[in-house]
């Protein structure tokens, strides 16, 4: 059954413009037109648009008018980075020496695709627009180098590359900044790569001979009061939210899957054969391995009803070209249908074009991701979006529904960014040693208690940070300044260094000579298995360890190919959302009937707890074989919480995320006292995750810059980052435990 929303208007926010729905008609939308500088003007008129966006009015009319930071919230496809540009060429004077505004973007290949745009803009004011990242020409940074001028697209690895370096060039270059345009600022919000990001423009401001003014672009913010922070003045900084909304047509299939984990159904993937097959669709599963299932299995129906030929993979794994090729071939495409099986690679602005319909197969991890991913589709101003979910079983069902929801009602998952971020302090202290060359202790604590992104961290702790650093000879003192020591030579000298994520280990897959991709190592890579990758099927002929090398050949034989994968962080309203699902007992029209049927058993299981229909307290608990199935139907990180408690008492328990759920060995009238137990111990945690991380270091392993941190301090991002114990004390002291007919 399918079912058409409009969405509902966004809950209260933070924004501090909201553009009405009827800009368009406004007569200030026809005068930000004639605000533009001419050879802007032109541009507009060569691309015969009929008429501004409602974002591009609104920016145009602020950012002439003052030079504020702005954050600029508009759906996808509404014409923001055009927003961004059109009044900042307007106004900048690109005849003074410098470069005068720099883009940042999350990806090397959203800064390529954004390049065309742009500078397709700047030729109508003879700017000269630089790419600047790793694989970005050499001849060009130097001729920018040599006359820095124009404006120049970067990724924060490239800048922090910069800073470590080439500072001389930083200061050349950026010296007089006027603007710093954030694409897909969401992306950083919340991440290391965003304090990162965030530490970078507080050094580009120690190096501004005035101020720059910050413009964020993003499509799915949920908290704007943390963007404005990003942008190091929240006090200067101005969000302009436009809540104009698509059609959106939802439909929602279910194909049980044998079991969680297993291969996607057969009748499942000729479904969505049918449903995609004349159209221009992107497949969103939920990892790169079952990207490659989808790919690879509707190319295999395709062949055999002589369908389209035109079924891709994009993902991390697919080597550059590959996904460079499957890009242009979707965007300049007009008319042959296409399926791309992707994820997040194709979440982000890069332009592929039109395209007609959005696939999820299984809950999407997050609101925001489902935001994006509707996004896509239906680009073209007149045209509706339209969703196809599918879900292989109840749980992930439920989920899809939830987020779905959500997002009706305007709901996206806040991000916040960490505010004691230790290990890239320690990060960020040696980038600043080495960028000076030598840097009076005093000093280097100064600078970075000014940063904005280490300014909640105690003086203290920053000064504990540096005597670690100095104990392991990553920095050493040389008359009153900190120099780089020999250890932290190899680590700041290693391009490992820009990075504050961690990069899996990978192998390159390699058929005749040729890169087909990259897959993360593990132990069943093994000679003669067959992988799925790149949207098609190979079998390993070699395996070299010592190289990181995978040779292949086109597989046949129809052997079972290998798996890869990940998972993800669900926030907890999420799973509040699905507790009131259940509760509730309203209709679901977006459901077909075996969703509908789905539900409703998943109803009638849950309908003896007597839940409220908003949900409270209240958490279910089953008896099930002597043993008690606790459904928390809460996020993630406090699930982590419980589950590393219930491993400090030595309880014996089963977790079960996807169902937010405990199988625990616990008497009935026991749990009451496993919850004060498991409390105090929450109250004393240090103490165990001092222990737990001298035993196991892995813990730390999603902070690649920790190692380095002094015990206490690696177990506060461990509380920060990774678990929420403050949340686990609230919900093992408030929960209400309902029993079956209670």
């Amino acid at each position: 059954m399918t079912a058409i929303f409009r969405k509902a208007a966004p809950q209260k926010t933070t924004c501090d413009i909201l553009l009405p729905p009827s800009q368009t008609e406004s007569p200030r939308y026809f005068m930000a037109f004639d605000l533009l500088a001419e050879p802007i003007r032109r541009y507009v008129r060569d691309q015969r648009w009929e008429a501004l966006r409602p974002i591009q009015a609104a920016t145009i009319q602020h950012v002439l008018a003052s030079d504020d930071n702005f954050i600029l919230a508009s759906r996808t496809a509404s014409g923001k980075t055009e927003a961004a540009f059109l009044p900042i060429l307007s106004k900048v004077d690109f005849r003074r020496p410098g470069v005068r505004v720099l883009y940042v973007s999350p990806l090397i290949a959203l800064i390529n695709d954004q390049f065309r745009r742009i500078e397709a803009l700047c030729q109508y004011l003879d700017v000269r627009v630089t790419k600047w990242h790793g694989e970005a020409s050499r001849a060009d940074k130097k001729k920018l180098v040599q006359q820095p001028e124009g404006l120049v697209l970067i990724t924060p690895e490239s800048l922090e590359a910069m800073f470590v370096h080439s500072p001389y060039s930083v200061k050349a270059l950026f010296a007089s900044l006027e603007y710093v345009v954030i694409d897909e600022i969401h992306s950083f919000l919340g991440t290391d790569r965003g304090v990162q990001l965030m530490s970078l423009l507080a050094r580009l401001a120690g190096v501004n001979r005035g101020r720059f003014a910050v413009v964020g672009l993003s499509a799915t913010i949920g908290d704007y009061a943390e963007a404005k922070r990003f942008t190091g003045d929240a006090a200067r900084t101005k969000v302009l939210l436009d809540k104009a909304h698509k059609e959106i047509e939802a439909e929602f299939r279910y194909f049980p899957a044998a079991r969680i984990g297993s291969d996607l159904p057969l009748d499942l993937l000729k479904d969505l054969y049918k449903q995609t097959s004349r159209s221009k669709a992107l497949i969103f599963p939920n990892s790169r391995g079952l990207a490659e299932v989808v790919a690879v299995k509707l190319r295999l129906i395709a062949d055999r009803v002589n369908g389209h030929a035109n079924y891709f993979s994009h993902h991390s794994s697919v080597h550059k070209e590959v996904r460079e090729y499957v890009e242009h071939f979707a965007k300049t495409n007009e008319r042959q249908p296409f399926c791309i099986a992707c994820t997040s690679t194709l979440e982000l602005g890069i332009d592929i074009g039109s395209v007609d319909k959005v696939v999820q197969i299984d809950a999407a991890q997050s609101v925001a991701a489902l935001v994006q991913r509707v996004g896509r589709s239906g680009r073209r101003d007149d045209a509706a979006s339209q969703l196809l979910l599918y879900a292989t079983n109840p749980w992930s069902l439920l989920q899809s529904l939830a987020c779905w929801r959500l997002y009706q009602e305007g709901f996206v998952e806040p991000l916040r960014q960490a505010r004691q971020p230790y290990d890239l302090l320690l990060h960020q202290a040696l980038s600043i040693v080495k960028e000076r060359g030598g840097i009076a202790r005093a000093a280097l604590l100064r600078e970075l208690h000014r940063n904005a992104a280490f300014s909640e961290i105690a003086p203290a702790s920053a000064d504990d940070i540096l005597t670690e650093l100095l104990q392991l000879n990553w920095v050493e003192v040389i008359g009153n300044e900190l120099i780089i020591g020999v250890e932290g030579e190899f680590t700041v000298n290693s391009r490992e260094f820009y990075s504050v994520f961690r990069s899996e280990p990978a192998f390159k897959v390699v058929h005749a000579g040729k890169t087909v991709g990259e897959i993360p190592y593990s132990p069943q890579v093994q000679d003669g298995e067959n992988l799925f990758l790149a949207a098609r099927t190979w079998k390993i002929q070699f395996v070299d360890l010592a190289a990181k090398r995978i040779e292949v050949v086109p597989a046949n034989d129809g052997k079972k190919p290998l798996f890869f994968g990940g998972g993800g962080v669900v926030h907890p309203r999420i799973r509040e959302e699905m507790l009131r699902l259940l509760a509730d007992g309203s209709p679901a029209p977006e459901l077909d009937a075996a969703s509908q049927e789905v539900l409703r058993q998943l109803r009638r299981e849950f309908a003896g707890f007597a839940l409220p229909p908003l949900p409270g307290p209240e958490r279910p608990v089953v008896v099930k074989d002597n043993k008690l199935i606790l459904y928390t139907f809460t996020g993630t990180r406090l699930n982590r919480s419980l589950v590393f408690l219930l491993r400090c008492l030595d309880v014996e328990f089963l977790a079960d995320e996807a169902e937010s759920s405990l199988t625990l060995a616990v008497e009935p009238a026991l749990l009451p006292a496993l919850f004060e137990q498991l409390r105090l111990y929450a109250e004393d945690v240090d103490f165990h995750l001092q222990t737990a991380v001298a035993e196991t270091p892995a813990l730390l392993d999603f902070a690649k810059w920790s190692v380095a941190l002094p015990l206490p301090y690696q177990c506060e991002i461990l509380k920060e980052r990774y678990f929420d114990f403050e949340a686990a004390k609230e919900f093992l002291r408030d929960t209400v435990l309902v029993w079956p007919g209670v």
